[in-house]
């Protein structure tokens, strides 16, 4: 029997991720990604320690960013990005840049990091203005607000949960009510969702129509950086980031008031 005319699997782009090792969101991933790209994940080796500053620093050394990258080679991506938010803002301006950096010197083709991509999202808005949500402890928010600051966007307001582990189990309420404290009436342009262990897919156009701002997390900036630098888009229904259609919203509805009651 002839079956050459099957052919093969369609030609997949490959992006490869590196991913602390309790990542637990390799599916939400990949509700970004159109069919035609495929995602190669790595994880940083297993360490001992709750979600910190010392975490941050643990998985994002550059010997272990350089492992993880040459692992990735082998199935040739053409871009890799370092997806973990705390791990590439907690060095700075200039640490982040350093990952990239030491990703380039291992072998890796293009790359980009969580919070790279943020700094990139908020130029692609024009955000000046930025309120935050985070699920870490008070430290590693404050040294996000400061990434934040020292890029020259100004935090408008902040929420966060103080976990330290299994961050992936917040559900979308928790979610939904931190955003509900961090953004103040008419001083943010947007919403940054942090850490890519905690869920926001589904969440991001409910926010953004309560909110009337757009709303970032990081899994979404993450993917979109990487694909764009394939040439190609991030899949995303009324996410304002991914559709340039979904950043501007109708007027608000003014209340309907009951008729006054007149007396005859």
């Amino acid at each position: 029997m002839d079956v050459s005319f099957l052919g093969g699997p369609c030609p997949q782009r490959g992006v490869g991720v590196v991913a602390p090792f309790d990542f637990a969101l390799d599916r939400e991933l990949w509700r970004w990604v159109p069919d035609e790209v495929s995602l190669h994940l790595t994880r940083t080796p297993f360490v001992p320690v709750e979600v910190s500053l010392d975490l941050a620093r643990l998985v994002s050394e550059h010997e272990t960013l350089g492992d993880a990258v040459r692992a990735l080679t082998a199935v040739a991506p053409e871009v890799v990005a370092y997806a973990c938010a705390s791990g590439s803002f907690v060095g700075g301006v200039a640490g982040e840049r350093a990952m990239c950096a030491a990703m380039s010197l291992a072998g890796a083709p293009p790359s980009v990091t969580t919070s790279g991509a943020l700094l990139e999202a908020l130029a692609e808005l024009d955000v000046r203005r930025v309120a935050l949500v985070t699920p870490y402890t008070v430290s590693v928010t404050r040294v996000l607000e400061e990434f934040v600051a020292e890029a020259g966007v100004l935090v408008t307001g902040c929420a966060f949960m103080g976990l330290t582990r299994e961050i992936w189990r917040v559900p979308y309420r928790d979610v939904v009510a931190m955003a509900r404290q961090a953004v103040r009436p008419g001083r943010a342009d947007a919403l940054f969702i942090s850490c890519t262990n905690l869920p926001t897919y589904d969440v991001i156009p409910q926010l953004e129509a309560e909110l009337r701002i757009p709303v970032l997390s990081a899994n979404q900036v993450t993917m979109w950086a990487a694909l764009r630098r394939l040439g190609t888009r991030a899949v995303g229904p009324y996410q304002a980031l991914l559709d340039e259609s979904a950043r501007v919203w109708p007027p608000p509805v003014p209340p309907v008031l009951p008729e006054e009651t007149q007396e005859y």
